[in-house]
């Protein structure tokens, strides 16, 4: 998984996601929740090859997770051509299958 550079803006982020499908992953490495999903990150993104994932380090990035509004992490975005498509952002730990079943639910 790629991840994002330190302070990344949002337009330096939406010119980098302008094409094709992507999923942004927020966390933190402090975060217990989000090392419970992080082992599992791999097989998730290997069952949904359409999308090209990006971590987000939250700490590293707060101005972006704040103009996102990205308030809790583990956190994920989805993203189609630029344009926001879905959201599961809340600062609940996400199990492999909530994460797939948010991927799954993202509109077509």
């Amino acid at each position: 998984m790629e991840s994002i550079k330190k302070d990344t803006t949002v337009s330096e982020l939406m010119d980098k996601i302008k094409d094709g499908k992507y999923i942004l992953f927020f966390s933190a490495t402090w975060c217990p929740d989000c090392a419970f999903i992080k082992p599992e990150m791999a097989n998730i993104e290997s069952e949904y090859s359409e999308y090209t994932f990006l971590a987000v380090d939250r700490d590293e990035n707060m101005d972006l997770a704040i103009e996102l509004d990205v308030f809790g992490i583990p956190s994920f975005i989805a993203y189609e051509n630029g344009k926001e498509t879905g959201r599961l952002v809340n600062k609940n730990r996400k199990t492999k299958a909530e994460v797939e079943e948010f991927i799954s639910s993202i509109p077509a």
